[in-house]
């Protein structure tokens, strides 16, 4: 098998999908995560057992689909509906939908409005369901009523500048390739460089700008004096707009894994990309003590509220079917043969 990349018109936009030429079997459609596209499922799409039909999208913005904007006062509901309407376009019924990071969040919102249109999800380091920053707690209870702490203003201006320039270098520790090895995989691993460049090349396919990455900013008066605009990618996850914590309310509620790293940095209790975290290291001054986000325990409490789940925690970072390829495509099958 090889991979195949076609553009589908929906109604909403023209999405880049990438698949196997399979056209047979039940859909298995991949969902990548922020700054990335869909070749990070390459070798998982290659993998997967005879009898499914493996899709992997571009979301806007990302890859070769369309640089929509995106209006982040829906959350994440511009990605959702799109993978939605991909789903209507191809004509997908009972459709697995495995959502990575990000993406996780993208799967969950899309199972929340049409649950009949899942077949399975497969969360992998989810986003968590109170979105990225500007919550504590294990109910993801606000710090502040604007969502200080969360959205576009919470990016490193100079990964978004390196980013924009297209630097393929590690020459900065903020650069594309330096955030990939220190933060999308468990510190100290080591990519084959092809693959690595591969991944680099898919995340500087990000549209930059505020309508889409990272999107735009407020100032505010709590700290750390940035709350959450209302446009781009940042802001779909900011805890003003995403609320993902009724899923237990969905009818029918079909099975979830939920895969993850335990070494991520990225998605975690004490995340190294969460400002109340690192306000609390000191790294960025002026904390007045706001706790860190507890994005695991968020996911956990929202799942067994859901109930029909399983966890499975891998020895890795952020990117299990990148890290643990074999360990990822084995409990993400045998999910597939149950569901």
């Amino acid at each position: 098998m090889h991979i195949e990349s076609r553009r589908v018109p929906t109604a909403r936009i023209t999405q880049n999908v990438l698949t196997t030429g399979t056209a047979g079997g039940e859909p298995v459609l991949f969902v990548h995560g922020n700054v990335s596209s869909s070749v990070f499922w390459r070798e998982t799409m290659l993998a997967l057992p005879g009898g499914y039909r493996p899709l992997a999208v571009d979301l806007r913005g990302f890859g070769e689909s369309d640089p929509a904007p995106i209006d982040a006062t829906r959350g994440l509901r511009d990605f959702s509906d799109d993978v939605l309407a991909l789903v209507d376009a191809l004509d997908l019924s009972g459709v697995h939908l495995v959502g990575w990071s990000m993406g996780g969040g993208v799967v969950l919102q899309a199972l929340r409005d049409r649950p009949s249109a899942v077949r399975s999800v497969t969360l992998v380091n989810p986003v968590s369901p109170y979105g990225f920053g500007g919550t504590h707690g294990p109910d993801g209870t606000l710090n502040h009523p604007d969502g200080a702490g969360g959205g576009g203003g919470t990016a490193n201006p100079e990964f978004v500048r390196l980013l924009a320039a297209g630097d393929r270098s590690a020459d900065s520790p903020l650069s594309p390739r330096s955030v990939l090895r220190a933060t999308y995989v468990k510190p100290g691993t080591v990519l084959d460089p092809e693959d690595e460049d591969v991944f680099v090349e898919s995340m500087l396919t990000t549209r930059i700008g505020e309508d889409n990455y990272p999107g735009d900013a407020v100032p505010s008066d709590a700290w750390p004096g940035t709350a959450p605009g209302r446009r781009g990618v940042l802001n779909t996850m900011a805890p003003t707009y995403l609320r993902l914590d009724d899923l237990h309310t969905v009818d029918p509620k079909p099975p979830v894994l939920w895969v993850r790293g335990d070494s991520d940095v990225i998605v975690s209790d004490t995340s190294m990309l969460d400002l109340a975290h690192l306000g609390a290291l000191g790294i960025v001054p002026g904390s007045p003590g706001t706790p860190a986000q507890p994005m695991v325990t968020q996911t956990r409490t929202v799942l067994r509220r859901y109930g029909n789940f399983t966890e499975v925690v891998l020895d890795c970072g952020h990117s299990p079917h990148v890290e643990r390829p074999e360990e990822f495509r084995a409990a993400l099958a045998d999910h597939l043969k149950r569901s």
